[in-house]
C-alpha cells in the first residue's frame, strides 16, 4: 500500500507546479497590460500621424486628379492598398511613398514635413 502516499504526493505536487505557473502567467498578463495602458499616448501620436499622412495622400491625389485605381495601377498595387493608406489604416512601405511623392508631383521631403508639422499647407517646393 505505498503507492496511495506517493500518488498523493505526486498529486499535490503536480497540483502546485501548475498554480505557479498560473499565478506567473497572470503575472505577465498583468505586466503586459499595465505597459499597453501605459503607451497609450505613444498610440494616438501614430494614430494621428497614419491619419495625417492618409489625409495628405488623399489631398494630393485629389489635387491630381487621379482616381484610386489610377494610382494602384501606376504603382503595381490593389485598390484596396491605396484606400487603407488614405484611410490610415496601412502606411505604404518606402519605396512607394516615393513613388507617390512622384505621382504627385511632390517631393518626398516636402510631403512627410507636412505630415511630421501637422500642417497642410506646403513649406517649400523641392
Amino acid at each position: 500500500m505505498i503507492f496511495y502516499p506517493l500518488a498523493a504526493v505526486l498529486y499535490v505536487g503536480v497540483y502546485l507546479a501548475t498554480t505557479a505557473v498560473a499565478i506567473y502567467l497572470l503575472v505577465l498578463v498583468i505586466k503586459a497590460l499595465r505597459k499597453y495602458i501605459a503607451s497609450k499616448e505613444v498610440r494616438e501620436e501614430k494614430r494621428e500621424i497614419r491619419k495625417s499622412l492618409g489625409e495628405e495622400l488623399r489631398e494630393n491625389r485629389l489635387r491630381c486628379k487621379m482616381t484610386q485605381e489610377f494610382v494602384a495601377d501606376a504603382l503595381g498595387v490593389s485598390r484596396q492598398a491605396v484606400s487603407k493608406w488614405e484611410n490610415g489604416t496601412t502606411d505604404p512601405s518606402t519605396s512607394n511613398l516615393l513613388t507617390l511623392a512622384g505621382l504627385y508631383d511632390i517631393s518626398p521631403e516636402v510631403l512627410l514635413r507636412r505630415v511630421g508639422s501637422g500642417k497642410g499647407e506646403e513649406t517649400e517646393e523641392g
